[in-house]
């Protein structure tokens, strides 16, 4: 899929902060997060949905373990996930850390989106690569 966005960035043809990546799978940080740490996790073989993905119980293996490094990192003991599909034709999870206070209430306000500046963005991505380090 040479339009899709998600495809472009796992060609590295559009920059990203890139979490982790693996021979089938990436994430990385939202370019409009919810929340500081929003990560999207992807297959790197375009597939329009979730449930199309083939190795499915891999991937979701994938989404636990980014899940984990991100309350690890980031100090909290919720990330709730989304799958959408909407946004972009390709498969893809949102993890998001829940914060106190962290203006979405009981739910996530999907309008409630973050500015986070580029410095924090990278500082957050080396977060998250160092507890993936292990």
């Amino acid at each position: 899929m040479t339009e899709c966005i998600f495809c472009k960035i796992v060609d590295k043809k559009l920059p990203a902060e890139i979490v982790y990546e693996d021979d089938n799978f990436l994430a990385f940080l939202d370019i409009r997060p919810l929340n500081p740490g929003h990560t999207l996790v992807i297959p790197k073989k375009h597939y329009r949905w979730v449930w199309d993905v083939p190795n499915i119980g891999e991937y979701y293996e994938v989404v636990r373990k980014i899940a984990s490094a991100l309350k690890k990192s980031l100090q909290t003991e919720q990330v709730v996930s989304l799958v959408f599909g909407e946004e972009v034709p390709h498969a893809h999870v949102w993890l998001v850390p829940r914060f106190k206070d962290d203006g979405h209430g009981g739910a996530i306000d999907l309008s409630n989106t973050k500015d986070i500046q580029p410095e924090e963005m990278k500082e957050i991505k080396e977060k998250i690569k160092q507890i993936l380090k292990g």
